[in-house]
C-alpha cells in the first residue's frame, strides 16, 4: 500500500482521492478517555475535524465530564499540533442536563492535569465570565454545547462569535433534539442558511458551521463534497460512531466481569491501528461508493470482531 506521510496535504498536492476530503486515518482513531457521554458517536468526526483544520486555539462551551474536550486534546497530542485549548463550564450541571457533584470536575481536572496541562486550560464558571480572558479573533474552533434553549444557544453564538478568527468553525451539539426545552435545532435551521454548513443526524445531531471568510482548505473540500455525497458521509460517520459507542458499552460491562480488562485493551488497540491501515488501502483502490459499501459490509465486520468477542465473553461470564 502507499504510506501517507505525516502532514501530507492532498489538496495542495492535487492528488485528492474521492474520499480524502472527508475520510483520513484519524477518522478511525479510538479515544483514550472513554467516559459516559451523549457525544460518544461524534468522536471519529471530531478527530478528523481537528486534523483537517489544524486550529491554533479551541474553545468548548459546556464540557461536563470532558469526553468531547479530551477528544480534541488527544488529537492535538497525537498530531503534535501547537494548539491551545479552553474548556468552559460551571461543573455544576443545570435543569436540562441534571445537576452533579464535585467529583465530575475533579475527574476532568485530574485527566487534564495529567495528560494535557501543557496546552489546556479549564475555566470554571459561567461562559460570559471568561469572555475577557480570551482575545477577539483568536479561536479557530468553537464547540457550543451548553444550555440548549433557543435563546441560550443564540446568546452563546453571538457572544463568542467575535472570538473567532477568519478561519473560524463552530460546531453545535444536539441539533437533532426536539424534546421540550431544546431549541438548538431551531437556531441551527436559521444559522445554517447564513454560512456553509453540514449536519449530522446521529448522536443527537452535530452541526458544522464555517463562519470565517477563509475556510480551511480541507474543510472547504468536505463541505463541497457534502453537497454531493451527504448520505455517504453521514452513513460513514454514523457507522464509525456506533463502534465507539459499543466499545464504551463493552468497557462498562467488562468492568463488572473479572478478567476482561486485558482483552478489552487488545480490542481497542486493534480498532485503533488495524482500521486505519485497511481504510487507506481501500481508499487507494476503490471508488467512493464501493469504498463505503466495503467498509460497511466487510471491513467493519472484520474490525468489530474484537467487540463481538468481548460481548460474547461478557455474556459467558455472566452466565
Amino acid at each position: 500500500m502507499n504510506e501517507v506521510p505525516p502532514g501530507f496535504n492532498f489538496l495542495e498536492e492535487r492528488t485528492v482521492r474521492p474520499s480524502d476530503s472527508w475520510i483520513r486515518d484519524t477518522s478511525y482513531w479510538v479515544p483514550r478517555h472513554l467516559v459516559e457521554s451523549a457525544w460518544l458517536e461524534h468522536a471519529p468526526f471530531a478527530f478528523w475535524l481537528v486534523d483537517a483544520i489544524r486550529p491554533t486555539a479551541i474553545a468548548e462551551l459546556g464540557t461536563h465530564n470532558g469526553f468531547s474536550y479530551f477528544v480534541f486534546c488527544e488529537t492535538i497530542v497525537r498530531l503534535g499540533l501547537p494548539t491551545r485549548t479552553f474548556a468552559l463550564d460551571s461543573w455544576q450541571g443545570d435543569d436540562q442536563a441534571g445537576f452533579y457533584g464535585a467529583d465530575v470536575y475533579e475527574s476532568v481536572s485530574t485527566i487534564n492535569e495529567t495528560d494535557y496541562s501543557a496546552f489546556s486550560t479549564l475555566l470554571r464558571g459561567y461562559f460570559d465570565d471568561s469572555l475577557d480572558s480570551i482575545p477577539d479573533g483568536s479561536i479557530d474552533l468553537l464547540h457550543i454545547d451548553g444550555r440548549h434553549g433557543y435563546d441560550d444557544v443564540r446568546h452563546d453564538f453571538e457572544a463568542w462569535r467575535p472570538k473567532l478568527t477568519d478561519r473560524g468553525v463552530v460546531i453545535f451539539h444536539d441539533i437533532a433534539e426536539h424534546q421540550e426545552g431544546f431549541g438548538v435545532w431551531q437556531f441551527w435551521a436559521e444559522v445554517a442558511q447564513q454560512y456553509p454548513s453540514f449536519a449530522f443526524d446521529h448522536g443527537h445531531g452535530l452541526g458544522v458551521l464555517a463562519v470565517g471568510g477563509d475556510i480551511p482548505k480541507r474543510l472547504r473540500a468536505f463541505l463541497e463534497e457534502g453537497l454531493l455525497k451527504e448520505s455517504e458521509i453521514k452513513k460513514f460517520y454514523e457507522s464509525r460512531g456506533a463502534v465507539i459507542a459499543e466499545l464504551y458499552d463493552l468497557r462498562v460491562r467488562a468492568a463488572e466481569v473479572p478478567g476482561l480488562k486485558g482483552e478489552l485493551e487488545v480490542a481497542g488497540h486493534q480498532l485503533n491501528e488495524k482500521d486505519r491501515v485497511i481504510a487507506l488501502q481501500e481508499s487507494d483502490h476503490l471508488g467512493l461508493v464501493d469504498q463505503i459499501r466495503r467498509i460497511h459490509e466487510s471491513t467493519s465486520w472484520r474490525l468489530t470482531r474484537p467487540l463481538r468477542f468481548l460481548r460474547d465473553a461478557v455474556r459467558r461470564h455472566r452466565g
